[in-house]
């Protein structure tokens, strides 16, 4: 995948925020209806925060309800830029892409000025075989990014990945502790995705800019754990990009003080206990490009809201 080369006016933080937040309000802990997370997506496009936001995270059997829900939002000014929506999986792959399919035709006399599209589809597996048979049935333009285990052979599973050209996706927490991966696990996944020249997206749990203990619904009697958050993701990942170890990648990961972030229009700096890293414009943009492409959450308010108040936005 190309890289983009970042505009000169752009700030580190944009490079780094620009599309990042995939909105995921349909799904646990939010868990909200369609009519709710669909006008919070139009609210939040609107925003001046609104280039942080990516696609709309959508079940593939629920796509007709979302464009019966949304048909009154979504944008139909030539020029405008159309809504775009990633279908995760239901156990039934040939239903998905059929709905996936009738979706985009109902949508295709305007997609490329306005309306909405399907352009991702996310989907777990279990297996090389299931890579495999993802591969050979869904479309070679439908971006699609497979969920693989942390408790099998990561590098076996990305490694089918690559071969198949597409994408991988991580689970990185939930809705209880026992659902957050050890930082050596995520460090695995990654590092095998550098090796393997796959880029990745990563789901659930990332709520919060930095590592922390946070409560893991909203419930007000809700259980607390402890969560990674983005920020610490983005920059453990930068840090294998440009060859790092992976001893301070795990520590980027379990950086839990904003004290020690530094952010400037040209960088961002970590300052850790042995020696500072500093993530230049072209380190994120590759990040970016060739790493990390996007996180799912349920909630957009509290990564934008969070990192406006450390001072980052």
């Amino acid at each position: 995948m190309p890289v983009r080369l970042p505009p000169i006016t752009d700030r580190a933080s944009r490079i780094l925020l620009e599309g990042l937040v995939d909105y995921a309000g349909l799904f646990a802990p939010a868990a909200l209806a369609m009519p709710n997370a669909v006008r919070n997506y139009a609210h939040y496009r609107a925003a001046g925060s609104g280039y942080i936001l990516g696609r709309f995270i959508c079940p593939a059997q629920s796509l007709a309800l979302f464009s019966a829900t949304a048909d009154p939002l979504l944008p139909r000014d030539a020029g405008a830029i159309p809504w775009r929506l990633s279908a995760t999986a239901s156990p039934d792959l040939a239903s998905d892409l059929a709905e996936i399919a009738a979706f985009n035709e109902r949508h295709r006399v305007c997609f490329e000025e306005c309306g909405a599209r399907v352009d991702a589809y996310e989907i777990k597996a279990t297996s090389v075989g299931d890579i495999e048979r993802i591969d050979a049935a869904t479309p070679r333009d439908l971006l699609t990014f497979i969920e693989i285990p942390l408790d099998g052979d990561i590098d076996a599973g990305i490694a089918a990945v690559a071969r198949a050209g597409r994408h991988a996706k991580v689970r990185m927490g939930g809705t209880t502790a026992d659902m957050v991966p050890s930082p050596d696990l995520v460090v695995r996944f990654f590092a095998a995705c550098i090796v393997h020249g796959v880029t990745a997206k990563a789901t659930a749990g990332l709520h919060h800019p930095l590592r922390g203990t946070y409560r893991l619904t909203y419930e007000p009697d809700a259980a607390t754990g402890r969560m990674y958050g983005f920020l610490n993701v983005a920059l453990a990942v930068a840090h294998l990009e440009s060859g790092g170890s992976e001893a301070e990648a795990i520590a980027l990961l379990e950086e839990a003080d904003a004290g020690r972030i530094e952010f400037s229009d040209l960088h961002v700096a970590w300052h850790g206990p042995d020696r500072t890293l500093t993530f230049t414009r072209d380190a994120l943009q590759q990040m970016r490009a060739q790493g990390l492409v996007s996180f799912g959450s349920c909630s957009f308010t509290e990564p934008v809201d969070e990192s406006r108040a450390l001072g980052w936005l």
